[in-house]
């Protein structure tokens, strides 16, 4: 059970990363330390996030051996359920939040991710690779055909896009996730959660993997593009959506092929993608090492663990909270930490004294439910 526990204190690492983005200071109001916390988080925290749900979606379809026959459909409908429950409610918080919300992608990531799931480690690493070295380009391309009047006579025709401004061509190609680049990561996590990640073999090697990925694909970028290679785009500049060339204000910005040689947090890039893996994968194998071979530390993170195993309470608890406390969302006019600790403070406090008394979150339960039809599969 150590690496599923390093896994889920890899999960709330992630879900406090984005309450960093959402809840703290922007990066431009930040500076020593914080600033680069704050960096760190940018980006970052939302690619762990990813990664984590594709090792998740595996746990469904079967960890180190695929299910097969009767369980292995079954699997493939819970995973298809699920997909759906997230696309609706991502939907429906899109419609208050925005298209910041990740959830309605996760849906369309599941989807897609279903004809992979029995497939080796070592193949899924490659298609992930291969995304992305091909996806960023593609991206690109296809904005400059994506024009504002391309879209908009789209848009007009998708129910999704009228309900919450998160239409079925933000979600593949021109949203904050964009499914296209994004895909790279889930892959990679399915690819993850095929190893035995408790084996010290194991660990070494992905730690080099990581560390190798991390360097060569940021070292490249900055010798390409410059010092200002590394810089994030999520404030001022493009999304992630088209290797920069969407805005998040959705305002007007002209795609340049020089971009893509970037690895700025939500660049979209290829160097970013391969550099946001690279990160990932240490953090994984950092949090299962640390909770492997350190049992004392393992006691003390205990409440941290917790807020992991109910991730999607504590992502959609957040928003709920910071909307009835009519609190800032990272804008220029958020210099305090304090929300920030308090939101952290909040959710590790709640989810040590849910665990106490239920085996699953209040939202992992409901979705768990959801799924029960699947077990009618024959």
């Amino acid at each position: 059970m150590g690496r599923l526990v390093g896994v889920d204190l890899a999960r709330a690492l992630a879900v406090f990363g984005m309450y960093v983005v959402h809840i703290g200071p922007p990066l431009s109001a930040t500076d020593g330390v914080a600033s680069w916390i704050r960096y760190m988080a940018d980006g970052h925290s939302s690619v762990l996030f990813a990664t984590l749900a594709g090792f998740s979606l595996m746990l469904l379809a079967g960890r180190r051996e695929p299910k097969t026959g009767l369980a292995g459909r079954q699997a493939k409908a819970r995973i298809a359920i699920r997909a759906v429950v997230l696309l609706a409610l991502g939907t429906v918080m899109a419609m208050e939040y925005g298209g910041v919300i990740i959830l309605g992608f996760y849906g369309v990531y599941f989807l897609l991710a279903l004809p992979l799931v029995r497939l080796r480690a070592r193949t899924l690493a490659i298609t992930a690779l291969a995304l992305a070295l091909v996806t960023p380009q593609l991206s690109f391309a296809l904005s400059s055909l994506l024009t504002e009047s391309v879209q908009q006579s789209i848009n007009a025709y998708d129910p999704l896009h009228r309900l919450s401004d998160v239409g079925v061509l933000d979600l593949l190609f021109t949203g904050f996730y964009p499914t296209i680049t994004w895909m790279s990561f889930v892959i990679a996590g399915m690819a993850l959660a095929r190893l035995d990640l408790s084996a010290t073999a194991v660990q070494w090697r992905l730690a080099a993997l990581g560390a190798g990925l991390t360097v060569a694909a940021y070292g490249m970028s900055l010798l390409l593009a410059g010092k200002h290679a590394l810089d994030s785009l999520a404030e001022g500049g493009g999304s992630s959506g088209s290797s920069g060339s969407m805005p998040p204000d959705g305002g007007s910005f002209e795609p340049q092929a020089s971009m893509l040689l970037t690895a700025g947090p939500h660049s979209g890039t290829t160097f970013d993608i391969i550099g946001s893996v690279g990160i990932a994968i240490l953090v994984i194998v950092g949090a299962t090492v640390a909770m492997d071979r350190l049992p004392r530390l393992r006691r003390l993170a205990k409440p941290v663990i917790a807020v992991g195993t109910m991730s999607l309470t504590a992502y959609v608890g957040h928003f709920v909270v910071q909307s009835a406390l009519s609190l800032p969302s990272g804008t220029s006019t958020q210099q305090s930490w304090v929300p920030l600790l308090m939101f952290v403070l909040g959710a590790i406090v709640f989810a040590a004294i849910w665990s106490r008394f239920f085996r699953r979150g209040p939202l992992e339960y409901l979705l768990n439910a959801a799924t029960k039809p699947a077990k009618h599969i024959r």
